[in-house]
């Protein structure tokens, strides 16, 4: 197989992937594949574009996506996420590199096999909705089983069944125009469920809606994942809701892959100053596990908690105990053990280097 970057800047060999993004370019322009050696040897994108009047849209990035996870790209504008998700499907052709999925070549598909891939293999989630606003909600959540050929009793069946799921009973014949716009969002998720596909692509699906709307899409995302174990690629600009969803995470930069690994790993390690100063804010108490923190046990008995609570969760356990050291559980077994001092360190701000918050918006 070939490599990916790790989140400590290692290479990891990718294998039992369910998605494999390997050494991906995409260049803008009308001679892109010949732009291709210059942009590996090290030129930027803003040479590229005055030198050249090409645009970069990724560098050489190697990405696995593990099966039954949501794993999460993020990056801020233009650093490329959605482009990179756009290939998936080939919705966007690349430069150079490959895409596979279950062990099949998307880029060798031909147009036949690509559409049956769109129809029954990759459902996507759109930023604005993507509704009919000539259709009822109904048929809206239907139009995906339409398009791969479900008998009309059938889909109105499957699509009721996602609507209930996501709240939304009730609202059938209402038109999109007629619903806020977290009830069209989750139309939109509705539909993408009913297709009954592996893979759910979700392009800033999300950041178009209010706080507090956002947050309850990210809790009916989880509670459908913890069921449904879909593999998910989740596109997004807020660190918080990377961290919140996230079982994995790929951070971008200018077209081009500066860390990945989970979301503790991520907070804890920072591959460089434009990390740190993305994750310089973030509360760290509600991000890290006690999996995390865990190490080897003493003599003395500490308080059993689970190994998934977060530090913030196990700080609350330990006022109401008045217990002052965890010994990790997981699966009925301790693991380790970890002190509040282990903890008050571990959630403490770090410091930022000086170049860290102008290389973040650079």
């Amino acid at each position: 197989m070939e490599n990916a970057y790790s989140v400590t800047g290692k290479v990891e060999t990718m294998s039992d992937y369910k998605i494999e993004i390997k050494n991906l370019y995409k260049i803008f322009g009308p001679n892109d594949k010949s732009m291709v050696d210059r942009v590996a040897n090290g030129m930027g994108k803003q040479e590229l574009l005055d030198h050249h009047k090409h645009v970069l849209g990724l560098r050489d990035v190697n990405i696995g996506i593990s099966a039954n996870s949501i794993n999460v790209i993020m990056g801020l504008s233009g650093s490329g996420k959605s482009t990179l998700i756009r290939h998936i499907n080939r919705l966007i052709e690349p430069t150079v590199g490959e895409i596979i999925v279950d062990g099949d070549d998307v880029l060798a598909m031909n147009p036949e096999r690509i559409r049956d891939f769109r129809r029954f293999g990759a459902s996507m989630v759109f930023q604005k909705f993507g509704l009919m606003p000539h259709r009822t909600v109904l048929e809206n959540c239907m139009y995906g089983l339409n398009i791969q050929g479900v008998e009309t009793g059938e889909a109105e069946k499957r699509a009721n069944h996602w609507l209930d799921r996501v709240g939304l009973s009730g609202f059938e014949n209402r038109y999109p125009a007629q619903l806020s716009g977290g009830m069209q969002q989750r139309v939109g998720l509705a539909r993408a469920l009913a297709t009954d596909a592996d893979i759910l692509l979700m392009d800033e699906a999300f950041s178009a809606l209010d706080p507090l709307i956002r947050a309850d899409m990210q809790g009916i995302l989880l509670d459908l994942q913890n069921e449904l174990h879909k593999t998910i690629v989740f596109i997004t600009h807020d660190l918080d809701e990377a961290l919140r969803i996230g079982d994995d995470i790929a951070i971008l930069r200018d077209g081009e892959l500066i860390q990945k690994g989970n979301p503790q790993s991520i907070v804890l390690k920072p591959a460089n100053d434009y990390v740190a100063d993305f994750t310089k804010d973030v509360n760290r108490a509600r991000v890290l596990t006690l999996n995390t923190l865990s190490h080897e046990s003493g003599t003395e008995e500490g308080l059993p908690l689970n190994s998934d609570l977060s530090i913030e969760e196990a700080m609350q356990e330990m006022i109401v105990s008045d217990h002052n050291l965890v010994t990790v559980m997981k699966e009925g077994k301790s693991i380790g053990q970890v002190s509040l001092n282990d903890m008050v360190a571990a959630i403490a701000k770090p410091k930022t280097s000086q170049t860290g918050a102008s290389n973040a918006y650079r």
